[in-house]
């Protein structure tokens, strides 16, 4: 007969295992408008792809003989599978088991799947929900005792984001050892209305004297303005949707290159609409995202962060198919100067480029670092200098494009200006010390202090330094080093890309990216 009696147990166990917390349980995620885990990891992967490891880990429940009555699978699945052909890590929690809180065998499943990402440069993907193998106190009244905290295999949490692309999905509510999971990632994503993120949950918080529930306390309305999260998605569908485009720009791990893409767009093609996207009149804002959607591949811009530090915009991109690492400034907020979040964002942002090998194009409008007692109260030079610190510190191929305004610390931060300088500047470019307007009142107020019309005196002090400021004039002294027609910016940024591609290293960087 050989082994045909085992091999059917083996059947029965991994169909107990698919069965989850049970029909009961299962009925009521989906009554929640929520996929259950192994719906979530078919939608993740190509089809056919995952192969599960683990999946005989669980709680046994035997007869007086030693037979098998009932099996409940650890709330944890993993395995190997395929994303976009590549092969990835996909690790699930399952909400139908104890609410995700920690099982049997799960923190065991969990530091495999950690370490199976490391050790075989795969990236991973995490999709969390519940607790993500944080306790229950149920445990300890079961267990008679409690004990000294421990987060069973963090370091190979933290040493995969030195290694391999990490993304968090966080698909419900998210607390605990969960939460820190899904912050400790390059690229995490909350599902708008159906997940929450915290520390400890509403019945934790309510006992200090707040009146809370779990959508206020941790809702993507709050955690996707504040940096928690890298972006907040309308549906599971759409968030698992970003996790398999964010991986397609990234190497599997350190010791690869990000991939080049096929594209059709024509890496000469010109935009007529460039030359009026900076309005002469330098107090009107304008679009910055438009003239990413120009210069960059036809539909290639993958934001992250656009909820938040949003003086500041970064993301990933294609120019002629090779991905790049995208930083620029948005008028519309701060005019484009740096605060303490959209310091703290640029720094992250540069870290991920520098950890994934990526080239960072920067389209730059930077007045300065954001002024004022507010920005004082935030500690906006200290997060500034970091911001600063961050771009000397790169090693990655590096192009600028001063659009307009450079002012100050923040906007000498445009590169390392002890490398050599691949910038380009348009016609539009604005630059010095500070801005002229502020500039005048401060240099020449004795001055304007003691004219009989001090409006007149400004406006004659305003024509003069209007003539220096001409960025030819900059360009003479060969301060800057090349002015260029707006129109063939998408070309030169082609050409950078492809004189770059041959100077990205792989190997682990000097710095990787913290949380």
């Amino acid at each position: 007969m050989g082994w045909e009696k085992d091999l059917e147990e083996l059947k029965r166990r991994a169909a107990l295992a698919e069965q989850m917390g049970g029909a009961e349980k299962l009925k009521r995620q989906a009554d929640r408008g929520k996929l259950n885990v192994r719906e979530r990891l078919a939608r993740l992967v190509d089809e056919g792809s995952f192969r599960e490891i683990g999946k005989l880990a669980g709680r046994a429940e035997y007869d007086e003989d030693g037979a098998l009555k009932d099996f409940m699978a650890a709330n944890f699945l993993f395995g190997r599978a395929n994303v976009e052909g590549r092969p990835v890590v996909a690790t699930g929690d399952d909400f139908t088991v104890r609410g995700g809180a920690a099982d049997a065998a799960i923190w065991q499943k969990m530091v495999a799947a950690e370490q199976m990402a490391n050790e075989l440069r795969l990236p991973l993907v995490r999709m969390i929900d519940g607790t993500g193998g944080g306790g229950s106190v149920k445990t300890l009244n079961t267990a008679a005792r409690t004990y000294v905290p421990a987060n069973p295999g963090w370091d190979w949490v933290v040493r995969n984001l030195a290694t391999v692309p990490v993304v968090a999905l966080a698909l419900g509510p998210v607390a605990g050892l969960g939460a820190a999971r899904f912050v400790t990632s390059h690229f995490a994503v909350m599902v708008k209305e159906l997940a929450q993120v915290f520390v400890a949950g509403p019945p934790v918080v309510n006992r200090l004297g707040e009146d809370v529930d779990k959508e206020g306390l941790g809702g993507a309305h709050i955690h996707g303005h504040n940096g928690v999260a890298d972006a907040v998605a309308e549906s599971e569908d759409e968030a698992i949707a970003m996790a398999r485009r964010f991986l397609s720009y990234l190497p599997s791990s350190v010791d690869g290159l990000p991939p080049r893409a096929e594209t059709s767009d024509d890496p000469a093609r010109a935009d007529e609409g460039l030359l009026g996207a900076v309005p002469e009149d330098r107090r009107k804002v304008y679009k910055m995202r438009k003239i990413i959607e120009s210069v960059f591949d036809k539909d290639s811009f993958f934001e992250m962060g656009g909820l938040w530090g949003r003086s500041a915009i970064t993301g990933l991109a294609r120019l002629d198919g090779w991905p790049v690492a995208v930083l620029a400034n948005d008028p519309y907020h701060y005019g484009g100067g740096w605060t303490a979040d959209a310091s703290q964002k640029i720094v992250r942002f540069v870290d991920l480029a520098e950890t994934f090998h990526l080239p960072v194009v920067h389209l730059v409008d930077n007045p300065g670092f954001v002024i004022g007692t507010q920005a004082e109260r935030a500690g906006t030079i200290r997060h500034g200098a970091r911001a600063l610190a961050a771009v000397y510190q790169a090693s990655v191929p590096w192009c600028s494009v001063l659009i307009r305004k450079a002012f100050g610390v923040a906007g000498a931060a445009n590169l390392n200006h002890s490398r050599f300088h691949y910038r380009f500047a348009w016609p539009s470019g604005d630059w010095g010390s500070l801005p002229l307007e502020g500039g005048i009142e401060a240099a020449y107020r004795s001055e304007l202090e003691k004219a009989d019309d001090p409006d007149v005196l400004r406006a004659e002090i305003e024509s003069t330094m209007n003539q220096v400021r001409s960025p030819f004039r900059t360009a003479e002294a060969f301060m800057v080093e090349d002015i260029i027609d707006p129109r063939k910016t998408r070309p030169l940024l082609c050409e950078f890309a492809e004189l770059a591609a041959p100077l990205r290293r792989t190997g682990p960087s000097a710095f990787p990216i913290r949380p």
